[in-house]
C-alpha cells in the first residue's frame, strides 16, 4: 500500500502521461484531461463524464484515471462545458449566469466519442458519475454506436417528478412549481433564452438562469430517472451502488422494482461506499471494472 501511494504521487508530480485535449463545438472550446497507456489507441480507452456542476479534475475521477493508467488502461475525463468556453477544471461559481441545459452533456459525449474515433480509437468504454451517469446512460439509451463497448454507471441519477419537487422545497423553503410554470410559459413564447433573475437552481442559491436551462433540469421527463433509460441500452452495463451513498437514495430499490431486467445490466454493491467511492472503494471499482471489460 505503502509502495502504490508513492506511485500515485509520482504518477501526480510527473503528470507524464497526461495530456490536455481541446477542440471546438458549438462556437465553444472543449477541454478534456487524456491518460495514455500502452494501450492507445486501440483501447479500450474510458471516456468519464462528471456529476452535477463539477469537473474532470475531481477527486473520484482523477483517482479513477490514475488507477485505470496503472492497470495500463487509457482515459479521457472530459470536462463539460456547462454553457462556457474552455471552461476551466472547477466547480460552476454559482454567481455565473447559467445557460446549461441537462441534455448539452448528452451531446458533448458524443461529440467526445467522435473525437476519439478521429483519434483512431477502436474500443470506447463510457462511464459517468451521478448525473454524469445519467447523460451517460442517456447517450447509449438513444445513440446506439458500435464504437462503444461497454457502459459503467457509479451512482447515477435517480429522479422522480415528486422528489424534484419536495428536495427544491426542501433545500430553498419554497414550491418548485411556480418558478417552473414561470419558465415553461417563457419556453412557450419563444423566449427560452430570457434570464430568470434570483431564482434558486440546482446547487446555487439566489443565481440568474435561462428559462430553457430551468426547464431542461426540472420539466418531469422519464429519462432523467437512469433506471428507465437501463433496458434501452444494448452494450453490457455495469452499475455500482454504494450502501452509504446519501446522495443517490433509493437506486438499489430501484432497480430492484425494475419491471423486466436487461440480461445485459450487472449491479455491484460496494458496502461501505459513499457517493464518491473514495480510498479503497475506487480501487474496488476499477478491479470489477476491469473484470467487465475483459481485462
Amino acid at each position: 500500500m505503502i509502495f502504490r501511494t508513492i506511485f500515485l504521487a509520482l504518477l501526480l508530480i510527473s503528470n507524464i502521461q497526461a495530456e490536455e485535449v481541446s477542440f471546438k463545438y458549438n462556437g465553444m472550446q472543449l477541454r478534456g484531461n487524456l491518460e495514455k497507456s500502452d494501450n492507445w489507441p486501440a483501447g479500450p480507452v474510458v471516456l468519464m463524464t462528471h456529476g452535477t456542476l463539477a469537473h474532470n479534475r475531481m477527486e473520484i475521477i482523477s483517482t479513477l484515471q490514475e488507477l485505470f493508467a496503472e492497470n495500463g488502461i487509457s482515459s479521457l475525463a472530459i470536462n463539460l462545458s456547462l454553457g462556457l468556453n474552455h471552461r476551466s477544471s472547477s466547480m460552476y461559481d454559482c454567481t455565473t449566469p447559467h445557460v446549461h441545459k441537462h441534455t448539452d452533456a448528452v451531446r458533448e459525449i458524443g461529440a467526445w466519442v467522435e473525437w476519439l474515433t478521429f483519434e483512431d480509437v477502436k474500443d470506447i468504454v463510457l462511464l459517468g458519475h451521478s448525473r454524469g451517469g445519467n447523460q451517460t446512460a442517456w447517450y447509449a439509451a438513444e445513440q446506439p454506436d458500435k464504437r462503444v463497448s461497454h457502459i459503467i454507471l457509479l451512482a447515477p441519477q435517480i429522479w422522480s417528478a415528486e422528489y424534484a419537487a419536495q428536495d427544491y422545497e426542501h433545500r430553498y423553503g419554497k414550491p418548485l412549481q411556480p418558478v417552473l410554470d414561470k419558465a415553461l410559459s417563457l419556453v412557450e413564447a419563444g423566449k427560452g433564452r430570457k434570464m430568470l433573475e434570483h431564482v434558486d437552481f440546482i446547487y446555487c442559491k439566489d443565481t440568474s438562469v435561462s428559462a430553457e436551462a430551468f426547464v431542461s433540469y426540472y420539466q418531469p421527463d422519464p429519462r432523467m430517472d437512469t433506471p428507465y433509460l437501463l433496458p434501452k441500452i444494448q452494450q453490457p452495463v455495469l452499475l455500482f451502488v454504494g450502501t452509504e451513498d446519501k446522495v443517490v437514495r433509493g437506486l438499489k430499490e430501484k432497480l430492484d422494482k425494475l419491471p423486466n431486467r436487461p440480461p445485459n445490466l450487472d449491479v455491484e454493491i460496494i458496502q461501505g461506499a459513499d457517493h464518491f467511492f473514495r480510498d479503497l472503494y475506487a480501487e474496488d471499482v476499477v478491479e470489477k471494472s476491469l473484470e467487465f471489460m475483459g481485462r
